[in-house]
């Protein structure tokens, strides 16, 4: 019989009021893909800090090889062959790529080989298809970004256990088989891959075995063979949820926002976005594709005013509203939600009722310097309760909430405002199927309403869901654009790798 690479027995995590983990057993065999499936809050990133040596279990042992091993930190971790991709990334900001990669090498030497350390991190990034800069520094890269040097990290320390948390997140269709076919070959040469995605379609082509966690316990496992995602979602979330949403026809509005040629200068001062051109109108959604850091963010930033382009115009309802700041244009009806929930979003240590009067303290929430905290309480309580955030209090630091709440109240706050223009990056990057249909339906009620949306997102299933025209960024420029009903996933995905029928160029 064969010893699995890692046996958790008996796992129990407590914290202050919580249980985590409550007696969870998983084994991690050599040769096999693990998809570890759950809800946000369901224990499963606890469970895996446990393994990675982040916490210590309040009950319970861990074996490698059969043998018992405590891990007192992720050095010790490391060092047995575990590596992971976190949700939340855990990178230093002001480092190079090259050098947070060096910062978790427990077997180097006192003197660091630099150059050597960059070219088996360009050739990790070439073999992989996850290209990156070794010497950027990570402040200057976008959360898909981020997420690729955590995958080449683990890779870099050759893994013997790799768990990765949704990794494919930042990938187009191709370097998505690319990335199965890897962690195939990863698994054929002995390792155990565990594999956590909320994308059942993911699961059922790549899983070996499937366990799923609610409420910190296992609700249910399953073999390869007995793969059912109807019985997935109900182990998941414990009921049927409806994510065939009803296709409506844009509105036939006036335009709401329209770009010319605009162009910009990203954070490193290379060209980020290039003469991007299109319109959008009211009670329709525009879905971006594309990459994580081909210019998304930047456009994004661009039409809030909170980057200057330096061509091009931006014309908003009819007027020039190109390079005004953020409050003109918040005052004009442009809302935004960032790709970073917490930090250009959220303030995190905030709670909910300062968060809710960020953008609008100096309005109906203010009289003269004054806060006006009974009218912002009552705002706060209005989104609370129409937008189902489950929280412990409005008035605990938003920190402290799930991820799929996060969202729910920085589009609330948004949506609150009664925009006549909503621009939304990557809204359900992390998010469980629970989470993922009420964002969704939030998004659907506001095109109801008339609102012109552009979303930003990784996930091709969600646009075709979604949007009503799609257009394809790659390298800062628009490639093409579609009818959401003429969409081609292999055209599509090529796009996103910047290969066209007219050599490269964008529309």
């Amino acid at each position: 019989m064969v010893t699995p690479l890692i046996s958790m027995l008996g796992i129990t995590k407590k914290f202050p009021g919580v249980i985590a983990n409550n007696k969870i057993d998983l084994e991690l065999y050599p040769g096999e893909v693990h998809a570890l499936l759950g809800e946000n809050g369901s224990g499963k990133s606890t469970l895996m800090s446990i393994l990675t040596g982040l916490y210590q279990p309040t009950e319970g042992k861990i074996l490698v090889d059969g043998k018992e091993t405590q891990f007192s930190s992720p050095a010790d971790a490391i060092s047995s062959g575990i590596g992971m991709v976190h949700q939340h990334f855990k990178l230093i900001e002001s480092f190079t790529v090259a050098e947070n990669i060096a910062l978790s090498d427990t077997h180097g030497s006192f003197k660091l080989d630099m150059a050597q350390l960059e070219a088996d991190i360009e050739e990790l990034s070439s073999y992989y298809g996850l290209k990156i800069d070794p010497h950027a520094f990570v402040w200057q890269l976008g959360v898909g970004e981020k997420q690729r040097v955590e995958i080449l990290r683990m890779l870099y320390h050759k893994s013997r256990v790799l768990i990765l948390d949704e990794p494919t997140a930042v990938l187009t269709p191709q370097e998505t088989r690319e990335l199965f076919a890897n962690l195939r070959k990863m698994a054929d040469n002995g390792c155990a891959v565990v594999f956590i995605s909320h994308k059942l379609n993911e699961v059922e082509e790549l899983a070996d075995r499937i366990t799923v966690l609610r409420g910190g316990v296992v609700s249910g496992r399953m073999e390869k063979s007995e793969i059912n995602r109807g019985a997935l979602i109900q182990m998941m979330v414990g009921r049927e949820l409806n994510t065939n949403y009803p296709h409506k026809p844009a509105g036939s509005g006036d335009v709401v926002l329209k770009l010319e040629k605009i162009s910009a200068l990203g954070d490193m001062h290379t060209l980020a976005l290039d003469n991007v051109s299109f319109e959008i109108r009211a009670g329709e959604i525009y879905g971006i594709a594309g990459v994580s850091g081909n210019g998304q963010r930047e456009l994004a930033e661009v039409i809030a005013g909170m980057r200057l382009s330096m061509g091009g115009k931006m014309y908003y309802r009819g007027q020039d509203f190109t390079n005004k700041p953020p409050r003109a244009k918040i005052e004009a009806g442009i809302s935004y939600v960032p790709e970073d929930r917490l930090g250009t979003g959220l303030a995190p240590n905030l709670n909910s009722v300062e968060n809710i009067i960020l953008k609008e303290y100096n309005g109906r929430f203010a009289e003269g310097w004054r806060i006006k905290w009974q009218a912002a309480v009552s705002a706060a309580k209005h989104i609370v309760e129409e937008f189902d955030i489950k929280q412990g209090s409005i008035y605990q630091p938003v920190k402290m909430m799930s991820g799929g709440n996060i969202q729910k109240l920085l589009l609330g706050r948004e949506i609150a405002a009664k925009p006549q223009l909503m621009v939304v990056l990557y809204p359900v990057r992390g998010l469980d199927i629970g989470a993922i249909e009420a964002v969704h339906k939030l998004l659907l009620k506001l095109k109801e309403e008339n609102t012109a949306i552009l979303l930003v997102s990784e996930e091709l299933e969600e646009l075709a869901a979604l949007a009503d025209r799609v257009g394809v960024m790659f390298a800062g420029k628009l490639m093409d654009e579609f009818a959401v009903q003429d969409m081609d996933i292999e055209k599509i995905g090529a796009l996103m790798a910047g290969v066209t029928d007219n050599g490269g160029e964008g529309k």
